[in-house]
């Protein structure tokens, strides 16, 4: 199964790259594809940028890896309630090549923060979203206070209930 991994962040020490790419770590025998989102920056979309230079590169490849994916784990930051504004323009980029961005290609969405919350609020956002743009949605988990419930140093969540919450998800992807 070949799984594409990224985080919807272009943090280079985002929480969420640690968590999307631990939960494929999880995935036996898997194809694992983690992407980072600082090579897919592009300028910000505009219907005008769009009619005078076609759509970039990055949102191109970016479609295709979707596409050739049998899976997707994502893992949304939150900045402000919303989006990072990294992921929000590559996505409206690749959503003018087509409108059904994730293909139909299941998919496991995440979120975390270091706080309580856990990036729920985006989280319910893209999960309440994803019809609209192809995505199957097999499952979705936040998780909060990361830094609680995660050791960076070792790679792993240490929250027992929060593991087992996301093995579950994990076998849906199958």
């Amino acid at each position: 199964m070949k799984v594409l991994v990224f985080a919807a962040s272009n943090s280079r020490q985002s929480i969420n790259q640690q968590l999307a790419s631990y939960a494929a770590s999880l995935i036996p025998n898997a194809d694992v594809e983690v992407l980072d989102l600082n090579d897919y920056e592009m300028p910000i979309y505009s219907i005008e940028r769009e009619t005078q230079s076609g759509i970039p590169d990055q949102a191109q490849r970016f479609f295709a890896k979707i596409g050739a994916a049998d899976a997707i784990i994502v893992s949304f930051a939150e900045h402000n309630g919303s989006y990072s504004a990294a992921y929000k323009n590559l996505f409206d980029w690749t959503s003018r090549i087509d409108k059904q961005v994730y293909q139909n290609t299941p998919m496991l969405m995440m979120a975390t923060s270091p706080g309580p919350g856990g990036a729920q609020s985006v989280l319910a956002s893209a999960v309440g979203s994803a019809p609209f743009f192809a995505a199957d949605v097999k499952a979705s988990l936040s998780v909060p206070s990361f830094f609680d419930n995660f050791d960076s140093e070792a790679g792993e969540l240490t929250n027992t209930e929060l593991k087992q919450q996301l093995e579950a998800a994990l076998q849906l992807l199958h």
